[in-house]
């Protein structure tokens, strides 16, 4: 699988990908939307024979008043969608990874955001457990099914500390199995 920004000519196989996950469906017209304007944060997952199998669909929000002096630029994840043929195989995962790489390095974000449903216990786990993303609020009626979202958030400088203090933890667990193994050959 190779992950790769997205072009125009993807746009339809993501609204086709789109339309065989999820339940929230987009027209053309927001496709194109964030494709051009903020082309750096659509990214694709292809398969060999360049079939794209995943997207995620990124944009820096707008809505804040960008000259209060309390603004902080932050992104958020529209859409992310993994073919089920390609689930766990850490493909939502590495396309999550990079938009939210061009989100803090090229545009700037402090923080990223995204609604996940109450019920989506995968997505919920990707979000919370491997990349670190905490709950936020919970907006009532989000869906247009009614059901809850959790509005959930990644602060990348928080981000990076936990990823620093495991890096960490990894490395000294290495340094005591090679301390042990060292022991063992001289004994």
């Amino acid at each position: 699988v190779n992950i790769r920004m997205a072009t125009v000519q993807d746009l339809i196989e993501m609204q086709q990908c789109n339309l065989w996950c999820l339940p929230e469906n987009y027209q053309m017209k927001y496709y194109f939307y964030h494709q051009l304007t903020w082309p750096q944060l659509l990214w694709v997952a292809e398969d060999f024979d360049g079939r794209i199998v995943g997207y995620v669909l990124a944009k820096m929000e707008e809505n804040d008043d960008q000259t209060a002096p309390d603004y902080v630029p932050h992104g958020h994840i529209t859409s992310l969608a993994v073919l089920r043929t390609h689930r766990k195989r850490g493909i939502a995962t590495m396309l999550m990874r990079r938009a939210q790489l061009e989100m803090e390095q090229v545009m700037g974000a402090k923080y990223v955001s995204l609604h996940v449903r109450k019920s989506n216990r995968a997505a919920f786990h990707l979000y919370s457990e491997t990349l670190a993303y905490e709950i936020n609020d919970i907006e009532r009626g989000y869906y247009a099914d009614g059901e809850d979202a959790y509005d959930m958030r990644c602060t990348f400088e928080k981000h990076r500390e936990r990823e620093a203090a495991e890096n960490a933890a990894a490395a000294a667990a290495v340094a005591e199995v090679t301390e042990g193994v060292g022991a063992l050959v001289t004994a």
